[in-house]
Formats: C-alpha cells, sequence, structure tokens
C-alpha cells in the first residue's frame, strides 16, 4: 500500500512544495509552521475543508460533548450484551485477556488517529486522511437496532409484537435527532452518555457487592466461579489446545466491543476548538479502556459462571430473555427489581448506540464526497449544517434492521457483530496505514514532534504493532469455520466473516485504476493545504473564549476540579 494509501495527501492543491519553507531549525510549536496561502477562490476546490454554506458543516461540538461521545460510543451492545456470548464460549480468563489486548490495539489506533486529526482538523473527518470503505457504519446502525428488538423481548415476546414494530420506532426516532442538527445531537448524545456513564458505573460497583457477598444470597463468591467451572472454557478441542481455540474465539467479541471509539475522528469536523478537545479525549482513552472495559469483565467472571443456562445465546435451547450477563448477574443473586430496570438502561445505551452510529455515517458519505470520492450531493447541508442526504443514505441502509421480522432476533445480531466487526478490523487497519505514512511524510519533510499538537506516544513503531496485530486478527477471527468438524460448511458464517475483505480490497483497488491516482512519496505529501484556514479559526475561537472568561476567576477555579479529579474518567 505504502504511501498511495493516502486521500488527503494524495491530491495536493497548492502547485508548491512545502518542503522547502518548514526546513528551519527554530520551529518549536505548530503555531510557527510557515502554511501556505491560497487563492480565495480556489478554497472551494480544496479536499476535505468545506467553507460554503451550502456545503459547510457546524462547528457546535463543545468540548464536554466531545468528552461524553468520546465515552458513550464506546459502551455499547459489545460490552453489555455480547460478553454474554464470549463468557459461555470461553470461560472469564479468556475475555479478561481478550479485552485487554484489544483494548490496547484501540488505545494505539486512536493515537494514530489523534495524531493527524490534531495537525489537521478536516470537514471530512478521518475520510480525509485516507480513502476508506464506510459500510462498516451503515451496518453498525441496523445492528443496534436489532439489539434494541431483542431486549425488548425481556418484557413483550416476539410472538405478541413483532420487533419490526419497534425497530420502526427507534428508526424514525433517530433520523429525526440526527436531522436537527449537531447542536441538538450533540446535547441529546451528551445526556445519554452521561446516563450511559453513571449505569455502568453503577452496574460496575454492583457486580464487585455482588462478588464480596454483599447481594441477598449473601454468597461471597470471589474467585470461585474461576475454579469450578474453570477459568478457561475449551472450544472445538480439548486440553491447552482448546482452551487456547476458545480464548481466540473471542476475539470477534472483544473487538466489536470497541467499535465507536474512533467516533472522535468522525467529529472533527463539527468541534470546537478541536486541536485541544480531541487529544485531550484520546489521551484519557487508556484510563477509560481500563476502567469500563477490563474491570467489567473481571466483575462479570467473578458473578456468573461460564455455564450458567441463563446466558443468552450460550445454546440455542436458551429460552432466557435476559440478553445482558449483567442480567444473570442480578437475576442469580436473588435481586428481583434491580433486571427489569437494568434492561431498560441497557435500552438507552443501543439507541444511544444507533444514534451514534447513522450520524457517523452521514458524516463519513459527506467526506467522501467532500474527497471527490462520492456524488457531491452528499455533502450538500441544509440550514442546520446537516448532510441531509448522506444522513438519508444511512438511513436507508439503516433498514436492514428490518430482518429481524422473519428471523430470529439473536441470529441476525450475532450475523451482524460477525460483519460488522471484520468491517471495524479494516477501519483501523487504514487508520494505522495511514499514520505510518503520515509520520513517514513529516519525517521527509522535516516536520519536528515539536511542532505537533499531538504525537502518539509510541509513534510509527506502535502503529505497526497494532497494524501486525489487527491483520493477524482479522484473517483469524472465524478460525472456527474451518476447523470445525460438522457435516455441512457454515457458509453462512464465512461470508460474514470475510466478505468485507474482497469487498474492500476490490473497492481500494478499483479506485486506484478507475481514477488513475498516482502514488504519493513521503517528500510529495501534501501536508499544509488547508492548514492556513484552521489556524484562523482556532485564533478566533480562542479570543472569543478569553473574552467570556475575563474576570471569571470562579469559573477557572472550578474547570481546575472538573480537569483534575473528575475529568479522567467523565
Amino acid at each position: 500500500m505504502g504511501t498511495g494509501i493516502f486521500n488527503r495527501f494524495a491530491k495536493s492543491s497548492s502547485p508548491v512544495s512545502p518542503v522547502s519553507s518548514i526546513e528551519q531549525p527554530e520551529i518549536k510549536t505548530y503555531d510557527d509552521v510557515p502554511v501556505q496561502h491560497h487563492d480565495p477562490t480556489a478554497i472551494h476546490g480544496m479536499h476535505g475543508i468545506e467553507v460554503d454554506e451550502k456545503t459547510r458543516l457546524h462547528r457546535n461540538l463543545k468540548a464536554r460533548h466531545i468528552t461524553m461521545i468520546a465515552i458513550g460510543g464506546a459502551i455499547g451492545t459489545g460490552l453489555i450484551i455480547g460478553t454474554g456470548a464470549a463468557l459461555s464460549r470461553a470461560g472469564p480468563a479468556s475475555i479478561l485477556i481478550s479485552y485487554t489486548l484489544i483494548g490496547a490495539l484501540v488505545y494505539l489506533v486512536m493515537c494514530a488517529l489523534g495524531e493527524m486529526a490534531a495537525w489537521l482538523p478536516l470537514s471530512s473527518g478521518f475520510t480525509g486522511y485516507a480513502t476508506r470503505y464506510a459500510a462498516k457504519y451503515f451496518i453498525t446502525t441496523p445492528n443496534q437496532l436489532t439489539a434494541g428488538a431483542l431486549i425488548i423481548q425481556y418484557w413483550v415476546d416476539r410472538e405478541k409484537v413483532n420487533p419490526g414494530v419497534f425497530i420502526a420506532v427507534f428508526w424514525i426516532a433517530i433520523v429525526f435527532i440526527n436531522y436537527f442538527g449537531i447542536r441538538f445531537f450533540g446535547e441529546f448524545e451528551f445526556w445519554l452518555s452521561s446516563i450511559k456513564v453513571v449505569v455502568i458505573c453503577g452496574v460496575i460497583l454492583l457486580s464487585l457487592i455482588l462478588a464480596l457477598g454483599g447481594g441477598p444470597d449473601h454468597d461471597r463468591k470471589g474467585f470461585r466461579y474461576w475454579n469450578s467451572p474453570g477459568a478457561f472454557k475449551p472450544y472445538i478441542a480439548t486440553g491447552s489446545e482448546g482452551k487456547f481455540l476458545g480464548f481466540w474465539s473471542t476475539m470477534v467479541t472483544a473487538t466489536f466491543a470497541y467499535l465507536g471509539t474512533e467516533l472522535v475522528g468522525v467529529t472533527v469536523g463539527e468541534a470546537q476548538n478541536p486541536r485541544k478537545t480531541i487529544p485531550r479525549a484520546i489521551k484519557l482513552t487508556f484510563y477509560r479502556i481500563l476502567f469500563f472495559y477490563c474491570l467489567s469483565v473481571l466483575l462479570l467472571g467473578m458473578i456468573v459462571p461460564y455455564n450458567s443456562k441463563e446466558l443468552a445465546f450460550a445454546n440455542k435451547a436458551s429460552t432466557s430473555a435476559s440478553a445482558s450477563p449483567f442480567v444473570v448477574a442480578i437475576q442469580i443473586s436473588g435481586i428481583s427489581a434491580l433486571p427489569g430496570i437494568l434492561n431498560a438502561c441497557i435500552l438507552i445505551f443501543v439507541f444511544s448506540a444507533a444514534n451514534s452510529d447513522l450520524y457517523i455515517a452521514s458524516r463519513t458519505v459527506y467526506g467522501l464526497a467532500s474527497e471527490n470520492n462520492a456524488p457531491r450531493q452528499f455533502k450538500l447541508t441544509n440550514a442546520r449544517g446537516v448532510p441531509v442526504y448522506a444522513l438519508a443514505l444511512g438511513a436507508l441502509f439503516s433498514l436492514l434492521a428490518f430482518m429481524n421480522v422473519a428471523d430470529d432476533s439473536r441470529t441476525v445480531f450475532l450475523q451482524l457483530v460477525n460483519f460488522v466487526t471484520m468491517a471495524g478490523l479494516l477501519t483501523w487497519i487504514s487508520i494505522l496505514v495511514t499514520h505510518i505514512c503520515f509520520v513517514r511524510a513529516r519525517r521527509a519533510q522535516n516536520l519536528p514532534d515539536s511542532a505537533m499538537p499531538y504525537v502518539a506516544p509510541l509513534g510509527a513503531n506502535g502503529s505497526y504493532v497494532a497494524l501486525f496485530f489487527c491483520i493477524l486478527i482479522g484473517l483469524t477471527k472465524n478460525y472456527d469455520v474451518f476447523v470445525r468438524t460438522e457435516k455441512f460448511f457454515d457458509w453462512r458464517t464465512f461470508l460474514t466473516a470475510y466478505l468485507m475483505i474482497p469487498v474492500y480490497l476490490g473497492c481500494f483497488f478499483g479506485y486506484k485504476i478507475f481514477m488513475k491516482s498516482e502514488r504519493v512519496t513521503p517528500i510529495t505529501a501534501d501536508l499544509f493545504s488547508g492548514k492556513e484556514i484552521i489556524d484562523r479559526e482556532e485564533e478566533e475561537f480562542l479570543a472569543r473564549k478569553a473574552e467570556r472568561r475575563r474576570g471569571s476567576a470562579r469559573a477557572q477555579k472550578g474547570g481546575w476540579f472538573y480537569r483534575t479529579f473528575v475529568g479522567w474518567l467523565f
């Protein structure tokens, strides 16, 4: 692939190479880097930067919106529901290890994305940094709607009310929320994400109390279930081989659980002061992964045995409506009132995730159109700054959730999880390859780390390591299709697992051939087109912010308290 994967850097808007202008040892901060000056009449043709009122996004996402959306986008069905399938298949130790490993990969991916986004926050989001396939987000939205239909079956059996009714209600709601503009969307998602954070913190605290014997049964479980039935459950084979295969099979669920963290990369085009808010949100990702994910699955393995009959998806004969393993834990402990309440909270989780995924889908299509990789109609916006045609396309793909009408919700959910996981891995691979090319271009053009607003802690080396594991997981995540001993080949699982690979490669090479795009070398990569516009927007925002805060010592003191004691988590 090399640097040819660049889309943003493949089409420089300036005929002048920026190399000679930045070979200056006195550069200290990114504000001191000379930039290319463009003719104002040429700005409209600049890829990834939209200033026309008919195509421009509105920067109405505040810092608190970005930080909460960053958390809320990562807390969804993968953590709350998907862990049940992984636990029943591989055991508590397997899911703890897999969630920790994938969490480390996600942190490296987010750092890579943060370095590029902080340098040049494009209107087109991360589609402006690399050519990528956008179907992941089209499929993620119906997957969340499917999960919502599954959760509602806790109260209403699908035989009484068809899941399609609830899917239609959710679909209409998320379309309207996205249509009302980014200010309304940001505020709505802020409060939904706040509810999600409070609920997951409550679930973690409750899980700890139950593990220590504080439930109605007063049963101090501790690590009992790690001894019996065991920490690892053999899968397909027996002995150590079976335990390893069980562990590796949970990589799909763990990867799916973390999908959505890259939502921050889409918000750069509508964020206020993105060079500060985006890096801050990404820096705190590490602590949030440890707290929300690793601690959650550790406690879950302590309070629910992997052979529990109540675990959803444990086997085909399971009739339990408890879609979440945390609800199962509450039921096992003998708490009668909480399962229904927690399921209602989980329904909010799913609704928020579906809402965010539709937002990402519309902005991804908008980004492709902004880069001239999709019909220009998709970058047209209304008076609220909403790309209405891109939103309509995302909403149409969301109708795939109505497959639940003719099939079992559990089956549809697992098939969509498989498909979305591979699409998500390909997205991460694109981000990592793009970051490696970005770092090579910076070095070739003498742009030092001191000139960057944010630098990935492990640099390109971290991206290389993450890239290796992403490719390995992508190729082997559904190995059980090939090693199972059943008489018939599971072609449905095979298609949902690997169909995205030829589609992705076909889109990439098809674009290269059809558009006849030239290979970009590190020395010719365009690092500066549009930077002057972003710099000016940042200066204007900081000036307005300083004016508002002038003489407000009390507000500054409150902000310090939030950043020091609360901001690392919330």
